[in-house]
């Protein structure tokens, strides 16, 4: 992020912080329950979103070399993502084009050929065919015409994008605007070393999951012994970048960064980003590294999903935490006291209670969620999600 941006973001924060104010998105919006319960808006949700949608499947460093691959089955189509010898990002329906079996089943690794384990058809990792058994019994055929189905894949600032499509498109002038482009291309993104992932899976609607990290106005009550220690509740900025938002959530650090020059100020020592990437990606980005957040639906249902998480630091701060080595009191290290952390407070408490609304929706006894004036990246979020779904914008009830 630009130094002028965030001297404004964090100036902002300390007048909020000294005036007692928050942001404020002028009133107060009502989301109908059916937008978590509906079967009908679930389906909508899938094609339009999912099926039919350039995708974030991880960063720069889940293919950190030659020949690493990845596979996601997520959004409805088996993918395999790899890093050829030359280092290039290519993505491939991971199908095989003789009967359309997965040609690979392992979620990762380090290979430069896929053999396919129905007939042993095989594959490069460039996509094409290089071979495949008794080629004289089952005779000759044209094996340019036989490659793995290519899909329309990008890697830019760190982030891996893939269309499940072959015929889709990645225009990420449309997908992030010139703004939000300008500032992660001021980020050091496509430095992180992945560190570690978890899932957690939820009965709950997957945008009850996003919910969650949109407003800081339960820290002071859900997290009042964990986040709240370390964050000022109910005190953030706020902007929006076409579909995207991005929140800045209000260290406790703060206090004692705003005692030196403006020159020495930083964003993620004083404040915690969280980029909203639409639809289903929150990113935060730390002095560390960054947390990567994907939320999917589970189980082709709307009352289930999994919330997969990854973890990246820069080699730097790798290197640090394991000369810290482990901690007597924790049985950790630094890296693995974060990933605990994280859990407990997003899996132990905000998931939880998600969870329960989620029953309350389901029940019936609630026709709406209200998003205050103080929630400002819900208002947002959800205004986008329905005009993406050609649905009328909620209006703002002013308080």
């Amino acid at each position: 992020m630009l130094k002028q941006e965030q001297t404004r973001l964090l100036k902002g924060l300390l007048n909020h912080l000294d005036a007692k104010t928050n942001v404020d998105a002028g009133g107060i919006i009502k989301a109908p329950a059916e937008t978590y319960t509906s079967e009908e808006r679930f389906d909508l949700e899938w094609d339009s979103f999912f099926k039919d949608y350039p995708q974030i499947i991880g960063m720069s460093g889940d293919l950190a070399e030659p020949n690493s691959f990845i596979t996601i089955e997520d959004f409805g189509s088996p993918i395999i993502a790899t890093r050829d010898a030359d280092g290039k990002f290519k993505a491939f329906a991971n199908v095989c084009s003789h009967r359309g079996a997965q040609i690979e089943t392992e979620k990762k690794g380090l290979k430069s050929k896929f053999s396919c384990p129905f007939h042993g058809w095989t594959f490069d990792n460039k996509g094409s065919l290089v071979g495949y058994p008794k080629s004289d019994h089952f005779g000759k055929i044209d094996k340019d015409c036989y490659g793995l189905t290519e899909l329309p894949c990008l890697e830019k600032y760190g982030f891996l994008w893939v269309h499940p499509k072959a015929d889709g498109k990645i225009d990420l002038k449309a997908l992030l605007g010139d703004k939000l482009e300008k500032e992660f291309a001021a980020w050091n993104f496509d430095k992180l070393v992945l560190s570690n992932e978890e899932e957690y899976k939820t009965d709950m609607n997957w945008k009850l999951a996003i919910d969650t990290f949109g407003e800081t106005y339960h820290f002071s009550v859900l997290h009042k012994d964990s986040l709240f220690q370390s964050f000022h509740g109910n005190c953030q900025m706020f902007d929006s970048f076409e579909r995207n938002g991005r929140l800045i959530l209000c260290k406790r650090e703060i206090d004692e960064m705003r005692k030196l020059p403006e020159e020495d100020w930083s964003i993620t020592t004083g404040t915690l980003p969280v980029y909203y990437l639409f639809p289903n990606i929150i990113f935060m980005p730390t002095p560390e590294g960054a947390f990567l957040v994907k939320e999917y639906p589970l189980e082709n249902s709307p009352h289930k999903s999994i919330s997969k998480i990854s973890f990246y630091f820069y080699p730097e701060a790798i290197e640090m935490a394991n000369k810290m080595g482990v901690s007597p009191e924790t049985g950790q290290n630094p890296l693995e006291e974060l990933y605990s952390a994280f859990g407990s407070v997003i899996r132990d408490e905000d998931y939880v209670v998600a969870a329960s609304s989620h029953k309350g929706l389901k029940s019936g006894n609630i026709d709406f969620l209200t998003f205050g004036r103080n929630e400002p990246a819900l208002h947002h979020y959800h205004n986008t999600y329905r005009e993406a779904l050609g649905l009328q914008k909620l209006p703002i009830i002013e308080t």
